[in-house]
């Protein structure tokens, strides 16, 4: 949907022009609170290599919106019950193997084929509108009520108030669990935690990206910045301003379109991706000649 002609060369007009419409005021507000999430928990989910545990609670996500609006019910309510019900199944998973994921791997794809039949399932059962799948699937900023974004901030100030406290031994139990077991960090305690912070995360992100493209919040930017930079909290400060930036001009780039705001904020999150990459290739090979030229390297 296209509300307006084109952007002009002042940004502060066109922002005034945007911000006129009550629903763009609610697209920002609400993409602010789950862009910040997104980063944070998007950092601890790169740094403990969950990004399939994270994929396929977006997807479960999709079954949930589709059987809210089958009952009749608003889709939000569908994303955080479903995405917070698949977490728990995944955290109360048995570990085996080293780091216990392989258990967890096997278990997660399983839950994550069963969601997406269940999900095609109630869209067929619903009959609606292919444009209501498509929002659901690729993310719309219009309809974003004053409600939503007051649900959306109360989870991410929760979600985020218990990542503060959890945070250091987390991060700890990511780098290593083995160590981190030894000197009673209750590891298990602490995954489990996470999985259904990630569940709600997940269920925030899919109501601005779409369930197919939560990855452009959940994962690039935090991705991005760890690229970029090996500190903890300067990755995480980092993550949290891609996110920022890539949401808000998403929302701005669809203002303008027809096209849906999940896909720019997902080509901007890649862009962003593949910058990173470049500027750590660049240092390493400037590195690599550092060290050819001392006579380190032969």
């Amino acid at each position: 949907m296209t509300v307006a002609d084109g952007p002009s060369w002042n940004p502060i007009t066109d922002l005034q022009q945007m911000w006129s419409f009550p629903f763009m005021v609610n697209a920002f507000r609400a993409g602010t609170i789950v862009a910040v999430l997104a980063a944070a928990i998007g950092h601890f989910m790169v740094l403990r290599r969950q990004s399939f545990a994270g994929h396929t609670l977006s997807l479960i996500g999709f079954p949930g919106a589709a059987g809210a609006v089958l009952i009749g019910v608003a889709a939000g309510y569908g994303y955080f019950a479903f995405c917070l019900a698949g977490a728990a199944v995944i955290a109360l998973l048995p570990r085996i193997g080293h780091g216990g994921y392989s258990e967890e791997s096997a278990v997660t794809g399983t839950v994550q084929a069963f969601a997406l039949a269940c999900g095609f399932l109630f869209v067929a059962l619903y009959r609606g509108f292919l444009n209501s799948v498509n929002a659901l699937l690729f993310g719309s900023f219009l309809g974003i009520t004053t409600a939503q974004v007051t649900v959306l901030g109360i989870v991410a100030v929760v979600a985020l108030s218990i990542l503060a406290v959890i945070g250091r031994p987390l991060a700890f139990a990511s780098i290593d669990p083995e160590v981190a077991l030894a000197r009673n960090v209750p590891v298990r305690a602490l995954s489990i935690a996470f999985l259904l912070l990630l569940g709600a995360a997940t269920a925030e992100v899919s109501q601005i990206t779409g369930t197919l493209l939560v990855f452009a919040l959940l994962v690039m930017p935090a991705a991005t910045a760890q690229a970029v930079t090996t500190a903890p909290m300067r990755a995480l400060a980092l993550a949290i301003m891609i996110g920022l930036i890539v949401t808000w001009l998403g929302l701005s780039l669809a203002y303008y379109t027809p096209f849906p705001v999940g896909f720019f904020v997902t080509s901007l999150a890649f862009a962003g991706y593949l910058g990173s990459q470049l500027i750590r290739h660049t240092r390493r090979g400037r590195t690599t000649a550092d060290l050819s030229a001392s006579g380190i390297v032969p």
